[in-house]
């Protein structure tokens, strides 16, 4: 059973809550707890657990963590719609644990060294902040892997098509994780926009008989509505799924460094073999040494999505929390 902290800005993009429920009806998964980041982490823990409810997974632990980017230096990102579809009056309340996220990421990897996994699905100050204060993070954690960035081959700084929100919103962050030595699988949103829900799949959920599944889907309705478009991307599910199946997606070791100079656009990840422009000639026939991260290319999408709607829509809260309830 893989041990994993799931780290998220839960309640922009309606993808964080699918993470959430997948992390938490997925048998291979020991979910140690999940934390929040960027912006109300407040709202963002109580989605958390008005989700955990739900599914009988009271057991999970939540923390809220970082509101402010690492150097508070940018705007948070805000549409106002966060918590729609899920939250009501009678959740302003909900209680969760009110340790500091930070504090929660580094006392778990120190005391179970090579045994956690952390997923990051938001913005990365807080695994960013949890470094700094403790490097040694680095060498104990298993695997960090995140949705972040999106992949470019080649050495050179030429501009890449696409910037994504986790990255960009804190690249001092991002830049700091790479830079760490940690082992980390890069799931860029050049990947994960090929796993979509559409139509049917929001049908599926409305028709599963959950409350959450219901929930889901007018939460997506949300999202489709503001962007004026009849697909979302699930980014965040499928790094979830990459704790207990790597398998789904493909690529390889490469570096990563981060764009941070505050030109527009800013949070550009370019991803490279471990080559510089002064390698000899007769050295780039050779296969190329590995770099230190792990970065997806291709996606299994098909395979993912039916896994991703069979465990949401197929799981049933276990008799004695249904019994609690």
């Amino acid at each position: 059973m893989e041990r994993i902290i799931l780290d998220t800005d839960i309640g922009t993009d309606v993808d964080d809550v699918m993470a959430v429920a997948l992390a938490a009806v997925s048998p291979e998964l020991k979910v140690e707890g999940i934390t929040t980041v960027y912006g109300d982490v407040d709202l963002r823990a109580r989605m958390v657990t008005k989700v955990l409810h739900m599914l009988g997974r009271e057991d999970i632990p939540v923390m809220a963590g970082s509101r402010d980017v690492l150097l508070r230096n940018r705007e948070i990102w805000w549409l106002g719609h966060e918590g729609e579809g899920l939250l009501t009056e009678a959740d302003r309340d909900l209680a969760y644990d009110r340790r500091h996220a930070v504090d929660f990421i580094i006392d778990t990897v120190m005391k179970n060294p090579k045994e956690v996994t952390l997923i990051g699905i938001g913005p990365f100050t807080n695994f960013a902040i949890a470094l700094a204060r403790e490097p040694r993070i680095a060498d104990y954690v298993k695997q960090i892997i995140i949705m972040g960035g999106s992949a470019r081959l080649g050495c050179n700084a030429a501009e890449l098509e696409h910037s994504d929100h986790n990255v960009s919103r804190d690249p001092e962050s991002a830049a700091l994780l790479f830079r760490s030595g940690a082992p980390i699988v890069m799931c860029g949103y050049d990947v994960t926009r090929q796993v979509l829900v559409r139509e049917p799949h929001i049908r599926r959920l409305e028709e599963s008989g959950s409350a959450l599944n219901r929930a889901m889907a007018r939460m997506v309705r949300i999202w489709l509505q503001y962007w004026k478009r009849d697909y979302t991307a699930m980014n965040d599910p499928l790094c979830v799924a990459l704790a207990f199946d790597p398998t789904f997606c493909r690529g390889p070791q490469m570096n990563v460094e981060v764009e941070y100079d505050h030109r527009h656009p800013t949070g550009h990840t370019i991803c490279s073999l471990p080559r510089t422009p002064w390698t000899p000639p007769e050295d780039l026939e050779k296969p190329a040494p590995a770099g230190k991260v792990k970065v997806c290319l291709e996606v299994d999408a098909d395979r993912f999505m039916s896994l991703l709607m069979d465990r949401i829509c197929q799981y049933k809260i276990p008799c004695a929390q249904l019994q609690q309830k």
